[in-house]
């Protein structure tokens, strides 16, 4: 099933310069001294399109005037296109601000066209841009139905009754002739198609002829598919001088979802990030501050990534204003198939357990979030060291560092050992311990403060088990008793 999508952004030259996010902003667009476009506010002073500069200061003499720029208008919207990339790779740029994407293989991996139309529409909110949706069965057709407000139609003839009534200025091929078409009477896309073709091509030339045949599905369409590129980095000017962090995060989730469309089509995972903070230029020109995020397990998702910048952009003191954001896809791999287990994990996967040390690293620092790394030395307080979470420890290094155990090991180890008393010759502790294992010596440590034990196994009164040892004495102690510790709890 072929089916197409069509976005047409209409505040495009508008949102460039004041984002969505800041529309409290009275802002004009002008292009050759007329008004383009206006913002909520200077609509409501009474600034509207077609007017004259001096018209437009004079109901505002407060708006921010912006001369139109086509090259960040084509910059923003190949923006656009490409966080589009996530739903599918077939997204093309089309004329008058609209972009055309081709979703028909997309319907079953994102749960039908109702579903996929709401993540479109959720995408163009996180990147702060207005856009009015359609859904047609060509390209042409759906381009047609954006432009004069929206709409969706899953067959051809829907779509023919959908486009029938639309006024006959909407295709840019016949709006030179309009003064023609309506001395005839001409003034909808049924029209012109009643028209004899023959001489409509001779007037009108025939790419009219093409475009409305393209609607209508009559002859093949042929696009020019926006290509990802190899390697990502995306950079946004931000509208205002911002000093503090925490309000750089929707500029960061802008450029997140541009990544993740890159990832997408690139079929990548990435496994570090760096998001660089850009500063003011000229004589007080600072580097940039760069947050750099690594990835313990690599990652497609921008859901993942968004809560990791905030985290470390609430930690983040600027040390001057920030004017523009930077992210960089620093290091990536292929992206891993989905497992193929029958079951799935307990508690989780392997995947959402990274995340979450991810999450507590970026929110509590490196240097808070342990885990334990095994050492080679037979002697219980040095057999254990503490790393960072994100340490690569290869399992035959491990297993290395690992002494022989002849008996189980308690989970639960003293900081320093406790000397129990002596009742009738056991030890006690809150209860007379009995011993059920055999010995387990440990000699070891002769280079510094060497250590002689005997660990056991014993068991309390309460049924309770505990780890002791018993310090084995030399020919210089003579006839002194043997001392007891207790050194670590069973579970």
């Amino acid at each position: 099933m072929r089916l197409w999508i069509g976005l047409y952004l209409p505040r495009l030259p508008l949102e460039v310069f004041c984002p969505s996010w800041s529309e409290d902003s009275c802002s004009v667009v002008l292009e050759q001294e007329g008004v383009l476009a206006v913002s909520p506010r200077a609509h409501a002073a009474g600034v509207r399109v077609g007017m004259r500069r001096g018209g437009a200061l004079l109901m505002a003499p407060d708006a921010q005037l912006h001369e139109r720029a086509p090259q960040r208008e084509q910059e923003a919207a190949h923006a656009v296109a490409m966080a589009l990339l996530r739903y599918t790779p077939l997204v093309a740029q089309a004329e008058e601000a609209t972009l055309l994407i081709d979703i028909g293989a997309s319907l079953r991996l994102f749960g039908g066209i109702r579903k996929l139309c709401a993540l479109v529409r959720e995408s163009m909110r996180a990147l702060g841009f207005t856009a009015v949706l359609s859904c047609a069965p060509t390209a042409r057709g759906a381009w047609l139905l954006a432009r004069s407000g929206g709409g969706r139609c899953l067959g051809i003839e829907r779509m023919t009754r959908r486009l029938a009534p639309l006024p006959s200025s909407l295709p840019p091929p016949a709006r030179p002739f309009l003064n023609w078409f309506e001395g005839m009477g001409c003034l909808t896309l049924a029209d012109l198609r009643r028209l004899p073709r023959p001489g409509l091509q001779r007037r009108c030339g025939r790419a009219l002829l093409d475009m409305l045949d393209e609607a209508h599905g009559e002859a093949p369409e042929m696009y020019e598919w926006l290509e990802a590129p190899p390697t990502f980095s995306a950079r946004l000017e931000l509208f205002d001088r911002i000093e503090h962090a925490d309000a750089l995060l929707h500029g960061a989730q802008r450029l997140l979802q541009q990544m993740v469309g890159w990832l997408c089509a690139r079929q990548f995972a990435v496994e570090r990030v760096k998001l660089l903070l850009e500063h003011e230029r000229g004589k007080v020109a600072r580097p940039p501050t760069a947050i750099d995020i690594v990835l313990a397990e690599p990652v497609w998702r921008d859901d993942h990534l968004l809560r990791l910048l905030k985290e470390r952009l609430a930690k983040t003191e600027l040390a001057a204003p920030v004017i523009g954001l930077c992210l960089e896809a620093a290091q990536v791999r292929p992206m891993l198939p989905p497992t193929d287990s029958l079951f799935p994990e307990p508690g989780g996967s392997k995947e959402d357990r990274e995340r979450l040390f991810e999450l507590l690293v970026a929110r509590l620092g490196p240097d808070n979030v342990l885990k334990a790394s095994p050492q080679a030395d037979y002697r219980p307080e040095l057999a254990n060291a503490w790393v960072p979470v994100h340490d690569k420890l290869r399992p035959a290094d491990v297993s290395a560092r690992l002494p022989p155990q002849s008996l189980p090991r308690p989970a639960w180890l003293l900081p320093k050992p406790i000397a129990l008393l002596m009742r009738d010759h056991r030890p006690f502790y809150m209860s007379p311990l009995r011993m059920v294992s055999n010995a387990e010596r440990i000699e070891a440590g002769w280079w510094s403060e060497g250590q002689t034990r005997d660990y056991f196994i014993a068991e309390g009164g309460d049924h309770a088990h505990y780890w002791v040892f018993r310090e084995r004495l030399g020919s210089k102690d003579g006839d002194a008793a043997p001392r007891w510790y207790l050194h670590g709890l069973f579970g």
